[in-house]
């Protein structure tokens, strides 16, 4: 009998097996993810995409910069346009990197590229472009601007 329970337990735990999801980690910093226009896989809009999209975390891929991007009522997201990233304020110096803005209102790329220390600006559909004073500190957008903080936003 006492065979019979272990091999009955052992039967279970080996069929169970299959039933599990891949334990694969997806916070893999190998791993591209890069927003584009028209994508709509985007998700948690006005949250800090970084707190999942890290070495480690749940999101797929580390984001190197990410955000979301509202109108300039603040009333919506912006369904199409692009982020980018200058040396200088008010889109002086060199143009160093364009991410666009998805289908959902957000943007982020896992390339591996510095974002610290440059200007963003942000074009909306219409063509209106909006600067940012200062210089930010982090690629993480959604940090600092949120559902409930100063937002990012354009036409």
């Amino acid at each position: 009998m006492k065979t019979n329970s272990i091999l009955s337990a052992l039967f279970i735990l080996v069929c169970s097996a299959f039933l599990l999801p891949s334990c694969d980690k997806e916070g893999d910093c190998s791993v591209s993810n890069i927003s584009a226009a028209g994508k709509n896989e985007s998700h948690n809009f006005g949250q800090n995409c970084m707190t999942c999209h890290k070495s480690g975390g749940e999101g797929k891929g580390c984001f190197n910069a990410a955000g979301s991007v509202y109108n300039s009522a603040l009333s919506a997201h912006l369904s199409s346009g692009t982020v980018k990233f200058y040396t200088q304020p008010n889109g002086g110096g060199t143009l160093k990197y364009t991410v666009a803005i998805d289908s959902k209102g957000n943007f982020y790329t896992t390339e591996s590229n510095t974002y610290t220390g440059l200007y963003p600006a942000i074009t909306g559909p219409n063509g209106t472009t909006n600067y940012m004073s200062t210089t930010i500190g982090s690629g993480a957008c959604n940090s600092c601007h949120g559902e409930s903080t100063s937002a990012l936003f354009a036409n």
